[in-house]
């Protein structure tokens, strides 16, 4: 399993306004990731150190975005005032998670600006969306040079500061979270509070650790 990214909800102020505050806060510029067709969403995102990345993400006025589960979590985060949506986890086999959450993963797409087509399998939204302290896992499709690892960064993920439960992550994963899980620190805090992620620090060159 690879801690593969971190998702942001804009909040009212809208996607170029939030991703220009956290490229400042970080001490770089995010790029322009392109549209999701199939979840009614689009997204800027920034490239991290260990093929890992950061994304804002922002729903569009579309009809699919009523009717898929992504989107319908962005628009519900951005509606509280925007932030943490959740973390993503990449796996090379979907098939054990379809097996434990007894349902198929759905396919996602996301078109760049420039026309390329980046493609995936992912399965376990609705859990996000119900207890926002789960990660969902994705299965890469399209060929290694179209994928947001093939994008240099020089910012790390140090820490996630999750609110809720280990146990209950580790149920959901179907394998043990250790303190430190694929290079980054896991942290529980808040245990009585709203689950979620509550802050995710970030090692930069420019501006040393920055807590979000």
């Amino acid at each position: 399993m690879h801690v593969d990214h971190l998702t942001f909800a804009a909040g009212p102020e809208g996607l170029e306004v939030a991703a220009k505050h956290l490229g400042e806060l970080l001490g770089e510029e995010f790029k322009d990731g392109g549209f999701h067709p199939r979840f009614g969403t689009r997204n800027n995102i920034l490239p991290l150190l260990k093929d890992r990345y950061l994304e804002v993400a922002e729903v569009l006025d579309h009809p699919v975005a009523e009717k898929a589960v992504y989107g319908q979590a962005v628009r519900a985060r951005s509606e509280q005032g925007g932030g943490w949506l959740g973390w993503v986890i990449s796996v090379d086999d979907l098939a054990p998670f379809e097996e434990r959450l007894d349902r198929g993963a759905v396919p996602g797409s996301r078109h760049f600006p420039d026309g390329r087509e980046l493609k995936w399998e992912q399965i376990g939204a609705k859990g996000l969306m119900s207890d926002p302290q789960l990660p969902y896992f994705v299965k890469w499709e399209s060929p290694a040079d179209v994928l947001p690892s093939a994008l240099p960064g020089d910012i790390a993920l140090a820490s996630l500061e999750i609110a809720g439960s280990r146990q209950r992550i580790e149920d959901w994963m179907g394998e043990a979270l250790p303190d430190v899980f694929d290079g980054v620190n896991i942290e529980f805090t808040s245990p009585n509070a709203h689950p979620g992620i509550n802050a995710a620090i970030f090692s930069t060159p420019e501006k040393g650790l920055v807590r979000i």
